[in-house]
């Protein structure tokens, strides 16, 4: 449905957009997910032609749109601040696009009441925005755009007005409303949960380039940068010298049974730079070394209770600190305060080579 060729932007001596390629099928539900200042608005504003690109090229199902204007575009976008009109009532800020195109009365009738109730806000019709909250603002703002049957919808940030209660019941709204209408989603956003949770894919973003596109699973485990593995959820990050490659497995030892393994990919680099999920981390209070994967003792440091689970910060031998995320179920029959001895294992494939050879810092890195 849209494809990016070495899109680039510049404004002055700064680069928003660093010649990304990108290409989004039709009917996905596709975010542009980073910081501030990486580009995904910018981005998101050249694919609506808001922005004009210094170079590159912008494909909208086929049809090449780079210097088009907005108004030829086959492409709505949702806003933030929603941009409702406070003196129509919910029906008529739905109509007010077909009104602009003149369509025949019955079957812009047939589409307002369709993208009501698939926006499932019967019975609301002849209210005004005043009259209704912030989620029921939000999802006037996409029967609008939606009723206009796009080739794509665009989103930016169209959560970030509501609390936190409000945006999670709403991320599962708009992934519905997707669903149901098959139409292409483009949304930015800086919230990574909200990313993971909506989309089919997702591209990460940083300094005006693309560090990653994938699935929101495969960004989780399989992280391709330090960036994707620090900015996505918790992660902790390790330097490793290897001193065995066998069997598959490149080990560095530390002594007494203690070890970190991860998979070999075959580099002749004498160390490897690896990402390990807290939760994928396990504990043990006792003296058995497990064998096989990963083996470090360590001291707790921290201990913070989250709910469902508790934070463990653990001193491991080497000097560094390692997150660790418990179930708190699991943890009911032993100690983990703060002083505590303990044993930390996980399996080999948990320990995801990142970044061979750069250095990743020290310690643990979170969010």
């Amino acid at each position: 449905m849209i494809t990016l060729t070495q899109l680039t932007k510049e404004f002055g001596d700064s680069t928003a957009v660093n010649g990304i390629d990108l290409e989004i099928a039709d009917g996905e539900f596709f975010s542009m997910l980073g910081p501030s200042g990486c580009g995904k608005t910018t981005t998101l504003r050249m694919i609506a032609g808001f922005e004009e690109p210094t170079s590159g090229r912008i494909e909208l199902a086929g049809e090449d749109v780079t210097w088009a204007s907005p108004k030829v575009r086959n492409v709505n976008m949702v806003f933030q601040n929603y941009a409702l009109f406070p003196h129509m009532d919910v029906h008529d800020n739905v109509e007010f696009g077909l009104k602009i195109k003149k369509l025949p009365k019955a079957e812009a009738k047939e589409r307002i009441d369709r993208m009501i109730a698939a926006v499932r806000l019967e019975g609301f019709e002849n209210r005004h925005p005043a009259q209704l909250s912030g989620g029921q603002q939000q999802r006037v703002a996409l029967a609008r755009a939606l009723v206009n049957q796009p080739a794509a919808l665009l989103l930016d940030e169209p959560l970030g007005a509501l609390d936190l209660k409000l945006r999670k019941e709403m991320q599962l709204e708009l992934k519905s409303i997707q669903q149901e209408t098959g139409t292409t989603f483009v949304y930015v956003t800086h919230d990574q949960e909200e990313a993971l949770t909506m989309s089919d894919r997702v591209a990460v973003m940083n300094g005006g380039n693309v560090e990653q596109v994938d699935d929101p699973r495969s960004l989780y485990e399989k992280p391709r940068s330090e960036f994707v593995a620090d900015f996505i959820g918790t992660s902790n990050l390790l330097r490793l010298r290897v001193d065995d490659q066998s069997g598959g497995v490149a080990t560095s030892s530390l002594g007494e049974g203690m070890r970190i393994t991860c998979l070999d990919d075959g580099s002749t680099s004498p160390t490897r730079t690896i990402t390990i999920r807290p939760e994928k981390i396990k504990l043990s209070a006792g003296g058995d070394v497990p064998q096989g994967g990963s083996v470090v003792r360590g001291k707790i440091v921290e201990n913070v209770y989250l709910g469902s689970m508790t934070q463990l910060i653990v001193q491991i031998q080497t000097g560094e600190q390692l997150i660790v995320h418990e179930l708190n179920d699991e943890a009911a029959d032993r100690t983990t305060s703060p002083g505590t001895e303990v044993t930390l294992s996980w399996p080999t494939d948990h320990s995801f080579v990142i970044n061979d050879g750069e250095p990743a810092g020290t310690g643990a890195e979170s969010e």
